[in-house]
């Protein structure tokens, strides 16, 4: 009895430590973790943007001169204290939107990010309903019946098979 009671009152306690140890593990490893260094932000910022000049490559991934300058101003503007908002805003005041590699999330870009989730819906609703037709429009295989057998002709299907034996 003494033992239940032991084990009652200690698993509480377990959850509770679980429980904490979940929540401020996280927020003591963030705190370990130094903060990006200059180069790393301005190889991060560089892959979020496309070489103008470059098809299907990123600042980061380009060797033009013009990705090489992109990258130069993206450094000097970390040092300056921009944030990579502004950095991004810069670039696409110079370009365009073109320039970014991910389409916005507004206006007609938005389509781009929308279709191939609703396309997954529509697909899964289609299934399902196909599948409920199925299962609804099956029909029900009838009951059999024995078949009346004479047994006349049961004697004589017993002395066909003794013979070919």
């Amino acid at each position: 009895m003494r033992m239940r009671m032991e084990v009652r009152r200690t698993v509480p306690r377990v959850w509770v430590a679980c429980w904490v140890f979940l929540v401020f593990f996280p927020m003591l490893v963030s705190a370990a973790t130094p903060p990006e260094d200059l180069e790393a932000q301005a190889t991060a910022i560089a892959r979020e943007l496309m070489c103008p000049v470059c098809e299907g490559q990123t600042v980061a991934d380009s060797n033009s001169t013009l990705a090489a300058q992109m990258r130069q101003i993206i450094r000097e503007q970390l040092r300056q204290g921009k944030t990579r908002q502004e950095i991004l805003d810069y670039f696409v005041s110079q370009f365009g939107e073109s320039v970014l590699a991910a389409p916005p999330k507004r206006g007609v870009a938005l389509v781009l990010w929308v279709a191939p989730y609703g396309i997954l819906v529509l697909g899964l609703v289609l299934a399902g309903f196909v599948m409920w037709r199925w299962t609804r429009n099956r029909p029900v295989a009838p009951t059999t019946h024995p078949i009346p057998v004479d047994p006349e002709q049961l004697q004589r299907l017993r002395e066909e098979l003794e013979k070919e034996e």
